[in-house]
């Protein structure tokens, strides 16, 4: 009995979420991980104002009780010939939602624009010269409540120069915001960087943008990477360490969006952007959406036009190895004049339940993302859906196939499940004690569900709780996203 307690994994009552192979027994395992893909929706905010502009972007929102906050940059990429850097500076804005479908931008009165402050700016070039912010409450209890907002974002877009540091920003109510501290030069940070509390280890990550293997002077000729630090009190930090893929390729990664997800924040997930900059013009940006303005925008920098991205999905349980996933979460899309540039699929950090369109469906996940990078137009924050823990699940095809665990103990009496089959699929389930004790014995489950409660056959599941157990799964035309014991 000790050896297989020392053996078996601790879930207790915690949500498990099968977006990796933690868990499982590979060896025996048949089912496969796979990927699934958020669907694109409706704009929900126009950055139409003259403040804002098409390179509106890094947008990232905080759940308050009642309503969302949503930060963003206010951007004008170029001027109206399409070529010239706008002269304009970047500003940070903020908007409201009290469903995440409906936004408004409230004039704030704070900061001057063209002679008026009627407007949504908190921040600009008097307090620092920003090219990305973000924001996050901390919950930290010890926690200052003049510090309950904490943003970070750098002053400064020279890389390498004396001045080049992660600024934090503090704030009592999420609106006035004061530039407080340094916290690291160690980076480049040219992206949007996240920071956050983690109540588990009882200490501050914070994911930043850097470069590695650069060959001289030349930073876009080497390789953008995405690091973390952590700290006790959010001043001292540690040395930003490179996240750890394991043996996935090492390929440039822009934006990192690394958040605790929200309904097991044991674990963290992230959609980077991967940067994919083509050697050289070929015929297939002859016929590639937004050719004219690709050519004029690389009259300032080659990339500018040879450049595309896309999105990623990435899971982890401790913060520095994580599992990333190589197929593309995300995908510029069909193919329109704004599209397929470099700017496309950077999601914002953070995601809300909503409502499903379908009437007495369960609730759904929302992710933002922008339109119009480059495009000398208002960008759009666009919203995508899709299932709540539904980024991964074990997949089995028609022909039955096992999904088997290695052993955990769980705390509680209840075991329900988020899963999915066709009108032909099941899942049927065994829990195995490990140590001789009883083996129970589900039913067919069949059917679209977030949160199926499961009966067995053979005696009371709280009969196996504190116990190692095993589960065996033998699912056909099906989906597993997730589980959790409870009472």
């Amino acid at each position: 009995m000790d050896t297989d307690m020392a053996e078996a994994v601790w879930i207790g009552g915690k949500r498990e979420l099968l977006w990796d192979d933690h868990l499982i027994d590979t060896e025996r395992t048949t089912a496969q991980l796979r990927l699934h893909g958020p669907t694109p929706g409706e704009v929900v905010l126009r950055h139409d104002a003259p403040w804002e502009g098409d390179g509106c972007d890094f947008h990232n929102i905080v759940k308050e009780d009642g309503f969302y906050r949503m930060y963003y940059l206010g951007w004008s990429m170029f001027d109206a010939d399409g070529v010239s850097a706008s002269k304009l500076p970047i500003v940070v804005c903020y908007a409201e939602s009290e469903d995440g479908l409906h936004w408004v931008k409230p004039n704030l009165g704070i900061c001057e624009f063209d002679g008026s402050t009627d407007n949504n700016i908190i921040l600009d070039q008097h307090t620092a010269r920003f090219d990305n912010f973000s924001v996050f409450k901390d919950t930290n209890p010890a926690c200052p409540a003049e510090e309950r907002y904490k943003g970070v974002g750098i002053d400064g877009f020279k890389a390498g120069s004396d001045d080049h540091y992660l600024w934090c920003f503090t704030s009592a109510d999420g609106i006035h915001f004061t530039k407080a501290w340094r916290m690291t030069n160690r980076g480049k940070f040219d992206t949007l960087n996240v920071a956050f509390w983690d109540r588990h280890t009882g200490r501050y990550k914070c994911y930043l943008r850097d470069f590695h293997d650069v060959p001289g002077e030349d930073l876009n000729a080497g390789i953008r990477d995405v690091r973390v630090m952590e700290s006790a009190d959010f001043k001292q930090w540690t040395v930003p360490v490179r996240l750890d893929f394991g043996g996935g390729d090492d390929y440039p990664l822009y934006t990192n969006v690394v958040q605790p997800y929200y309904r097991a924040d044991h674990m963290y997930v992230g959609f980077p952007s991967r940067y994919v900059e083509k050697p050289a013009w070929t015929p297939n940006f002859e016929q590639l959406a937004g050719k004219e303005s690709r050519l004029k925008r690389m009259k300032q920098h080659p990339r500018y036009g040879l450049t595309v991205t896309d999105g990623l999905f990435m899971s982890s349980r401790d913060g520095a190895r994580w599992n990333r996933w190589d197929e593309a979460f995300l995908t510029p899309g069909p193919e329109r004049e704004i599209n397929w540039v470099y700017g496309d699929c950077y999601p914002a950090l953070g995601m809300i339940e909503t409502p499903s369109a379908l009437p007495h469906a369960p609730n759904e996940l929302s992710l933002y993302t922008f339109d119009g990078h480059w495009s000398n137009r208002p960008s759009e924050l666009r919203r995508y859906t899709i299932r709540i823990d539904g980024f991964v699940s074990f997949r089995a095809t028609y022909k039955p196939q096992l999904m088997a665990t290695k052993p955990f103990v769980f705390a509680g009496s209840r075991l329900s499940i988020n899963f999915a089959t066709s009108a032909a699929g099941f899942v049927r389930i065994r829990l195995i004690g490990v140590d001789g004790g009883p083996v129970l014995e589900s039913g067919e489950l069949f059917g679209d569900s977030l949160a199926r409660d499961v009966s067995f056959d053979g005696g009371e599941l709280a009969a196996l709780a504190g116990r190692p157990v095993r589960m065996e799964a033998t699912m056909s035309d099906a989906d597993w996203y997730s589980f959790q014991f409870h009472d």
